[in-house]
């Protein structure tokens, strides 16, 4: 009996010695991974030398500092925006790469990249991006980048225009220099000489139009910016429109109706104004079959914050394509450049349509069925006669329209292609104005 308690002691303290061991190996252990853990603290992380930090916050262009690591210790907002820096690294592999040329070197390096939107690798649209990679210090490196996107676009822009520009004027004026040529030629053929010259006043014609339109486009292409802005009657803006193609609408046969909303107002530059509904009422005859009718209507429609004025003009034309539909305001743009440029039209028209729409605050738009004419629709912030907004109007119901934005970097004219029957014309009838209902049909192409 001695002798099991004895061993049963023994067996205890062996236990006992084993567990204070154990204990003590734990102890020792977690002291050591302290010990490791703090030295890991005191070592010094990478800092930004003085007053970059405050530089760096008032540029422009997005700001990433690297460290000897790659990891990012500093990047504006703007990087974080456009996807150049994620999960604390450089989400660019091309830029990754100049930065760690850049560090092993010691030069400055510049380039110009195309990157993906967000700084990924899924397709689409492209930033354009000026990068520009330098030292800072011993340890660190500052990576630039510049968004040139919206540059690179008004360059582009800009290109088109001046070549549509020198492809318009080129046509008008070699017909001049062809057509002063055979006048010489002609010199002992009146008859010739008068036929010449009449093709000759025609071209000069067109192209002062397109010069005139040139400049007008110029003067309207700031949208923020009104110039002697006034109340203006729409009823007169009618009347002249109206006036304005009364010649080549009675020479056609074709009626011009007004009807709609009287004594409605809007509040911007008149000569402006004048222009756009003027052109969308000369497009519409200009491009119109004999013997068919153009209408011009306004009315109200209230508001959440200010009531708008709708100005339609509608034609009984053969419409416009769907395909044509999106790229109409689009400067130059024509659906037929020969049976168009026969009408003597510049294709400018809708783009400065476009443009003083949107520096009055308003919306142009158009509805086009094949074989059932067209109506394109200015919609622009109504006034009182006194001048002040209005917020409520009770003259007409908004109709069930659907209004389809247009995505168009640029902006032009069309004519709205219709062939002019071969029938004789009589003697042009009186051009009368009365109202005619005008329908307001969807879907539409809005700018």
């Amino acid at each position: 009996m001695d002798v099991t308690v004895a061993e049963a002691a023994a067996s205890a303290l062996a236990g006992l010695g084993v567990g204070l061991t154990a204990a003590l190996s734990f102890r020792w252990s977690e002291k050591d991974r302290k010990k490791s853990a703090k030295r890991v603290e005191q070592q010094p992380e990478p800092e930004l030398p003085p007053g970059v930090d405050t530089v760096l916050s008032v540029l422009r262009s997005c700001a990433v500092v690297l460290d000897d690591s790659d990891q990012v210790i500093k990047a504006s907002s703007a990087a974080y925006a456009l996807g150049l820096v994620r999960g604390g690294a450089i989400a660019v592999n091309e830029m990754l790469a100049m930065a760690r040329l850049t560090r092993r070197d010691g030069e400055i390096r510049q380039a110009d990249l195309d990157i993906p939107r967000g700084g990924g690798k899924q397709t689409g649209d492209a930033l354009a991006v000026s990068v520009r990679v330098a030292p800072l210090g011993s340890r660190l490196v500052l990576v630039l980048v510049e968004d040139l996107t919206e540059a690179r676009r008004i360059e582009a822009v800009r290109r088109d225009f001046v070549a549509n520009v020198s492809h318009e004027l080129k046509t008008p004026v070699g017909a001049l220099s062809l057509l002063s040529e055979a006048v010489q030629d002609a010199s002992d053929d009146p008859e010739a000489v008068r036929r010449f010259a009449g093709r000759m006043l025609i071209e000069a014609t067109r192209l002062t139009s397109l010069v005139q339109e040139i400049i007008e486009l110029s003067r309207v292409q700031d949208d923020d910016r009104l110039v002697d802005a006034e109340p203006v009657a729409v009823d007169e803006l009618v009347a002249e429109a109206m006036d304005r193609c009364r010649h080549q609408a009675a020479a056609k046969q074709i009626t011009m109706a007004a009807g709609g909303i009287a004594g409605l107002y809007l509040h911007g530059n008149r000569g402006q104004l004048a222009a756009a509904l003027g052109n969308l009422v000369e497009n519409a005859v200009n491009y119109s079959p004999v013997r068919t009718r153009v209408a011009i209507a306004a009315r109200k429609v209230p508001g959440s914050r200010v009531d708008t004025v709708e100005i339609s003009v509608t034609d009984q034309g053969t419409g416009i394509s769907e395909k044509d539909r999106e790229r109409i305001f689009e400067r130059f743009y024509r659906v037929d450049p020969a049976r168009s440029r026969a009408t003597g039209g510049t294709g400018l028209g809708l783009s400065i349509v476009k443009h003083v729409a949107a520096s009055h605050g308003g919306t142009v738009s158009v509805w086009s069925v094949e074989g059932q004419g067209s109506t394109f629709t200015l919609r622009l912030p109504t006034t009182t006669p006194a001048g002040t907004a209005t917020t409520a109007g009770t003259d007409a119901a908004a109709t069930a329209e659907t209004d389809i934005e247009s995505d168009i970097e640029s902006d032009s004219e069309i004519g709205i292609d219709s062939d002019v029957d071969g029938r004789t014309e009589a003697e042009p009838e009186p051009v009368t104005e009365h109202p005619l209902p005008v329908h307001h049909p969807a879907p539409e192409v809005q700018s």
